[in-house]
């Protein structure tokens, strides 16, 4: 199983300086690959390279199985949880993208009403200024009819 990290995961993974992984890929001592632009570095066998000496020396002592096996398991599961973290912020990412969506159009929707709305309440204040003027018509209408009575009630009342 071979887990390809690139350059710079890689350096950041192990803590060393880039010059000194560009080093180590041109002596052969770590696997890379070139893919356009990009470096990708073989990140199990790449762990065991940098070790330092002392610990690998150490590593080959051990009878119990926690050599090299031991840490490329160790880094394939930090891989895989590498993996499923940046399918997760995918995933986050996306979910984001659709709420806001769903809020834009929420927006636009409110906007539309908003529109709407503004557009009866000018239609009813033109309607509340015609039956002013209307009631204001009346109301001199009803007037003339009363002073005219009145007028008429005085003119019948002294010729009687």
């Amino acid at each position: 199983m071979q887990n390809w990290l690139e350059f710079d995961d890689f350096c950041k993974l192990v803590d060393l300086d880039k010059s000194v992984v560009k080093d180590m890929i041109e002596r052969g001592v770590l696997v890379s690959k070139n893919e356009g632009e990009k470096i990708y570095i073989e990140a199990t066998k790449g762990a065991v390279a940098v070790m330092p000496k002392e610990s690998r020396e150490l590593n080959k002592e051990v009878s119990l199985g926690l050599g090299a096996e031991f840490v490329e398991k160790t880094i394939g599961t930090i891989l895989e949880l590498h993996k499923e973290v940046l399918d997760s912020k995918d995933e986050t990412v996306e979910v984001l993208k659709e709420e806001n969506n769903f809020l834009k159009e929420a927006l636009l929707s409110l906007q539309t009403l908003y529109d709407e709305d503004r557009k009866t309440i000018e239609a009813l204040q033109a309607q509340v200024k015609d039956v002013q003027k209307e009631l204001e018509f009346c109301r001199r209408k009803y007037k003339m009819m009363w002073n005219k009575a009145i007028e008429n009630y005085n003119k019948g009342g002294k010729n009687g």
